[in-house]
């Protein structure tokens, strides 16, 4: 057998490998008291866009595509997603302070405005997370009202 297919059948043999090394898959599978759909009162409209645009990355709740069953793409996409929960959590949002809340709230209008999320790597693939111009529209009009209201709280 010639060097170049030793090589070859090398790189099969831990491609395989690698497969049966799969990371916890972020699925709780429950609403929690802390989720931002308890702590506030969000239109069905802008929740089924949450959900669309931004769970899968920003809850403890993914929806995986097929190719997170293959490696090294599911290690790339559980390092997203963590990064994304670390960032924000929609499932824990009750924990936050309200000072973060409102923090993050202005955040992910600012996101939504300047086009950072949901993250083009992300709408490449998932192109129901492409959020039109009036999703966009829809999701800052909740987000200002909520901020004016937390506002007027405070």
């Amino acid at each position: 057998m010639s060097s170049s297919k030793k090589i070859l059948l090398a790189l099969l043999l831990v491609f395989i490998a690698v497969q049966f090394i799969q990371p916890a898959r972020n699925q709780s599978g429950q609403a929690l008291a802390t989720d931002i759909t308890k702590v506030y009162t969000i239109p069905e409209n802008v929740q089924v866009l949450f959900k669309m645009a931004c769970y899968d990355c920003h809850s403890n709740n993914t929806n995986y595509p097929w190719y997170a069953n293959l490696q090294p793409g599911r290690w790339w996409l559980e390092r997203h997603i963590k990064a994304g929960k670390e960032e924000l959590n929609f499932n824990e949002f009750g924990t936050y302070s309200a000072r973060r809340q409102m923090s993050k709230l202005r955040s992910i209008e600012n996101s939504i405005e300047d086009g950072t999320m949901p993250l083009t790597s992300y709408t490449l693939i998932h192109k129901d997370a492409r959020l039109t111009n009036e999703e966009k529209a829809t999701i800052i009009a909740w987000l200002n009202e909520t901020q004016d209201s937390l506002t007027l709280q405070n």
